[in-house]
């Protein structure tokens, strides 16, 4: 067994998996989204499966909530694994 794998295992028994893939859905937020948009966002966070963002202009909120399911889509992607199952774009 792999290294890796060991500490995958470890993680999911552990219960701290979903911790960790939350701060990487959090880091990988400006490299998915870009300069634009991370600076137009307030904050960025996953409970439970949730991804809750947090902007600043209004024409951003619409179009995030209009592309929400590409974003979970790219942010899961980005992570390499279902972190996230939906999300919530707050104003």
């Amino acid at each position: 067994m792999k290294i890796s794998d060991a500490l995958v295992d470890f993680l999911r028994e552990s219960g701290l998996e979903q911790s960790v893939l939350a701060v990487q859905v959090e880091e990988a937020w400006p490299r998915v989204m870009g300069e634009t948009v991370t600076h137009l966002t307030r904050s960025v966070e996953v409970k439970d499966g949730m991804l809750i963002v947090r902007v600043s202009s209004a024409a951003l909120k619409a179009q995030l909530f209009e592309n929400r399911f590409e974003l979970v889509r790219k942010l899961n992607e980005a992570v390499g694994a279902e972190a996230i199952r939906d999300c919530r774009i707050l104003g």
